[in-house]
């Protein structure tokens, strides 16, 4: 039988606990992780386990497979799990315990919907998984409706990680009443809307953005959820190396080009942006964003919201703010030839632009921005630097401990001698058994010096770009950026892998 010496939470489908009392695991020493293949996986200390997960196999028409764990192990998880989901659970029985034939009945106007969504088991769940969110510290919370079901689930640290399975009948209500809350029309199903809410959950002051999308199995909602007393981070705790926030300091206090951030969706480059202008954020200086959207309110700064149905966009932002005598502008994203041309344009009037584009890496910015139309002369002028990021899980601090790294890890690092020991978090309650403690970040930075320039107008392509820059400037991958930070116990080669890998696909 596999034995496992950890159960972390990000292990669990919470979905196999909603029907399960406390003291039935407690009993029987097992602990149901996740449906794979056909299969149940517990993790089981003695025959009790093996028993009763026979009988939870069968009743889910699967095939058991055990895993040996601790006792303690096993009583660990079982108590942080059930801890914090003892409410979702407790809001879950309420609504199993009602009479939920009103809730499947066809409603013909949006008014008996409106008054479904104010009954208390709906609002009371909504309530409880937005505590559960900012409890963990979720980013995002995500309802899916599927054929015989619905599945919630929860972003951690760049994670999604099932939480709750309600019944398949109380689909509409439920998004419903986060369309209500969001300002939406409740009766519009075929179209896609997005609005905000902003509530006061657990005593902190919470921005939620709302997207609501039709599919052919029901309505699909996405809750981004924003913090606003969390404050900007500022640049010194990024992450970035001493040299490279050195590098990206100087480039900050230029007084005119365009500086980018590259990365994909949800790599930090916004945080990264709003950290620049904390930095730059001066009396003598005035700035102003264009963003999609504001995502913080931050003092001294003028932002603006883009409203692609009104007409502005990011393009006609950025032509409006050059007539608002800016000397620093910030647009959140070059998205189309227009964008870039007139940022380009007021990078080259003496004006400081910082934006984001989605590439790989820092010298695919380049040719991107060529692959637009911008002539190559133009962005060689015009571009001071570019920051590449991915965001990693950082090894909680409270259980990690060394570990000797297997070969495969070694040839990873392609270090001469290979380090004798490597970092990995063995999980604990208070970082719910997950071994990592929230995230940091891993950089590249290019400097566009003379001979980068030279380059950009000879059109050459971002991998001889990238070879020149590693010779003559000493640049940095972000996975040297990354080896470093696993050879100082920041984060893990397994994190690293799970990040950078997506690269490799692309």
């Amino acid at each position: 039988m596999e034995a496992i010496e950890v159960i972390a939470d990000d292990e669990i489908e919470f979905s196999l606990l909603q029907d399960l009392p406390l003291a039935f695991v407690k009993g029987n020493m097992f602990l149901p992780l996740r449906r794979e293949d056909g299969e149940l996986i517990a993790a089981v200390a003695d025959n009790r386990g093996v028993f009763a997960l026979r009988d939870l196999a069968r009743s889910l028409d699967l095939k058991p497979r055990p895993v040996r764990a601790e006792e303690k192990t096993i009583l660990d998880a079982i108590n942080r799990v059930y801890s914090r989901t003892s409410r979702m659970t407790e809001v879950m029985g309420d609504i199993k315990g009602e009479d939920l034939s009103r809730v499947a009945t066809e409603f013909e106007s949006p008014q008996d919907l409106l008054e479904l969504t104010e009954e208390a088991p709906i609002i009371r769940l909504l309530n409880a998984l937005l505590m559960e969110a900012v409890k963990e510290k979720a980013s995002d919370i995500h309802v899916e409706p599927y054929e015989k079901g619905l599945d919630v689930r929860l972003r951690v640290d760049g994670i999604l990680r099932k939480v709750l399975s309600p019944p398949k009948i109380i689909q509409d209500a439920l998004v419903s009443r986060i369309k209500i809350l969001a300002g939406l029309d409740i009766a519009e199903k075929r179209l896609p809307q997005d609005g905000r809410i902003r509530l006061l959950v657990g005593g902190k002051d919470i921005d939620i953005r709302v997207s609501i999308i039709p599919t052919s199995l029901g309505e699909r909602a996405v809750l981004r959820l924003l913090d606003r007393q969390a404050g900007v981070l500022s640049l010194e705790m990024l992450g970035l190396s001493d040299s490279v926030l050195t590098s990206f300091k100087n480039a900050l206090s230029r007084p005119n080009g365009i500086i980018l951030v590259t990365g994909p969706t949800g790599s930090g480059k916004t945080t990264t942006l709003y950290a620049s202008l904390l930095k730059l954020n001066t009396e003598e200086r005035n700035i102003i964003t264009v963003e999609d959207p504001v995502e913080y309110q931050l003092s001294g700064i003028g932002q603006m919201q883009v409203n692609p149905k009104i007409g502005l966009t990011f393009a006609a932002g950025l032509r409006s703010i050059l007539r608002q005598d800016p000397d620093i502008m910030m647009v959140g994203e070059i998205r189309d030839i227009e964008t870039a041309e007139i940022a380009v344009h007021a990078s080259l009037t003496g004006h400081l632009v910082l934006s984001t584009l989605h590439t790989n890496d820092a010298p695919s910015a380049l040719t991107r921005l060529i692959d637009m139309g911008i002539e190559p002369f133009l962005v060689a002028s015009s571009l001071v630097c570019v920051l590449a990021q991915r965001l990693v899980r950082v090894i909680c601090p409270l259980c990690k401990e060394p570990y000797t790294p297997s070969r495969q890890e070694t040839d990873y690092l392609g270090i001469t001698p290979a380090p004798p020991l490597l970092y990995r978090g063995k999980g604990c309650d208070k970082c719910l058994g997950k071994g990592y403690s929230g995230r940091t970040g891993i950089y590249e930075f290019l400097e566009i010096t003379p001979d980068i320039r030279a380059m950009i107008v000879e059109r050459k392509d971002a991998q001889v770009i990238r070879r020149t820059a590693a010779l003559k400037s000493g640049f940095t991958t972000l996975q040297k950026n990354a080896i470093d930070k696993i050879i100082k116990g920041v984060t893990t080669v397994e994190e690293v892998l799970r990040v950078t890998q997506k690269d490799a696909e692309e």
